[in-house]
């Protein structure tokens, strides 16, 4: 095991890594920019460098500071957590190169992943469902219309190299699709650096469910089952829960193993390692790969707490050479989990809404945990992702989690600036979630204001 890690990230995950780091043994460092000096994971880290002013592309996604910084600070190791640079198959390659264990994913892998285009086309070869689509990206929109013809109305058209959400539109005709086309075209080169776009089949009210994947350097590849993911806005998530209510008290048991078996031959084809996620719709009674994410996810915590396996912690494993000692059937659910992504947003027309924390106590209480990225007094600035912090909630049952999720929003005292825990409360006390009657539009058609 290396000594040392830096922290490639900021907020609530550079915190979360760095509890689960020093737990270990390891000195941990710290990066931040000027934004977040007084920030707490700058506070609890061992060590930590200023990296850059407040614009993400002068300090966490500068690759050299970041590097700079390694080698300064002696770090043997880089955890890119989620977001910024977590993905960038170039900056893994930096660390190899500057002798620095990068965790996470071989960059080759990264690589394969990163095109979504060519993602499906590696995944459908492996004999994984694929949304119906393009074949790879389409050049223009007489391409586009072409394959729009194939594929049939409704479609969603997204950008080949994103993710997030980003560079992604609905068409329901011809008409439509000019519009969709450079649209998506337009946002991709703006937040990836190239417009390439593909097509897909759109459906109307499908399930998104994910399934966790853990592989050593050895070999050793196995799923830590699945999430449900479906309550989103703009294709982000709100809402995740482990286990998907679509399989709870042993429903759909045919269903579920096919998913996590083609999860798994995703994986292998993309030569996989460390931690990952892979993505499916769940439609019309069948499952579609959509795509696979090189890294940690937001919601690894409702995985961790009904599983019992500490995802970060194999992560770290994983970076040094060691095996997974972990087997499938050891990967059992205990009880259930919920995460509730606390934004400072307006809560009804979700805009940020930055400014002064002037009062922040999180719930406490049994199956409550919080990551906060933030603490009273804090400011909340316009540079990066409003998350304030991720509210985990866990019973021995559904209902029990949901009842204590209940009492936890009601108690979380947030103070100074607009936040989205009167949404969360719409979500929890609607009677199709309890049911669990969820699909990626809920927001459309339930928990209105």
């Amino acid at each position: 095991m290396f000594r040392s890690l830096l922290i490639a990230n900021r907020g609530e995950i550079a915190r979360r890594i760095g509890t689960v780091a020093r737990g270990m043994g390891l000195r941990t460092i710290a990066v931040y920019s000027d934004a977040d000096a007084e920030a707490p994971f700058v506070r609890e880290a061992d060590q930590a460098v200023r990296i850059g002013p407040p614009p993400p592309k002068d300090s966490y996604l500068n690759v050299d500071a970041l590097i700079r910084a390694a080698k300064e600070t002696g770090a043997e190791a880089v955890h890119p957590g989620y977001g910024f640079v977590s993905e960038s198959a170039e900056f893994a390659r930096a660390c190899t190169e500057a002798g620095i264990v990068f965790v996470g994913p071989p960059p080759e892998a990264m690589a394969r992943m990163k095109d979504k285009s060519q993602a499906r086309a590696l995944a459908a070869a492996a004999g994984v469902p694929v949304v119906p689509g393009s074949d790879g990206v389409v050049a223009d929109l007489r391409g586009a219309g072409e394959a729009a013809e194939r594929i049939g109305f409704p479609l969603l058209v997204k950008a080949a190299g994103g993710g997030g959400g980003i560079g992604m539109a609905v068409a329901g005709s011809q008409g439509e699709l000019e519009k969709a086309f450079r649209a998506c075209a337009d946002r991709a080169r703006s937040a990836f650096g190239r417009d390439a776009v593909y097509l897909e089949r759109y459906f109307p009210a499908p399930r998104h469910i994910e399934v966790q994947i853990l592989g050593d350097t050895h070999g050793t590849l196995l799923h830590v089952l699945e999430r449900e993911c479906s309550i989103q806005r703009r294709h982000q998530k709100v809402v995740e829960e482990a286990g998907s209510p679509l399989f709870l008290e042993g429903r759909n048991p045919e269903l579920v193993k096919r998913m996590t078996e083609a999860a798994l031959a995703a994986a292998r084809a993309f030569g996989y390692a460390n931690a990952g996620t892979v993505e499916f719709l769940v439609a019309e009674g069948e499952f579609y790969f959509i795509e696979m994410n090189a890294r940690l996810q937001v919601e690894h915590p409702v995985t961790e707490l009904t599983t019992g396996v500490d995802l970060i912690g194999w992560q770290l494993r994983i970076a040094a050479g060691e095996q997974l000692t972990l087997k499938q059937q050891d990967v059992q659910r205990r009880g259930h989990a919920l995460e509730f992504r606390i934004y400072a947003e307006d809560p009804v027309r979700f805009l940020p809404s930055p400014g002064p924390l002037k009062v922040f106590r999180p719930p406490e209480g049994e199956g409550i945990r919080v990551d906060a990225g933030y603490a009273e007094g804090g400011v909340v600035t316009p540079y990066y992702d409003p998350l304030l912090a991720k509210l985990i909630v866990s019973g021995g049952t559904r209902d029990e989690a949901i009842r204590r999720a209940e009492g936890a929003l009601e108690r979380f005292d947030i103070q100074g600036l607009k936040q989205n825990i009167p949404l969360h409360l719409r979500i929890v006390r609607d009677r199709a979630f309890r049911e669990g009657a969820l699909d990626t539009h809920f927001l459309e058609h339930h928990a209105k204001p």
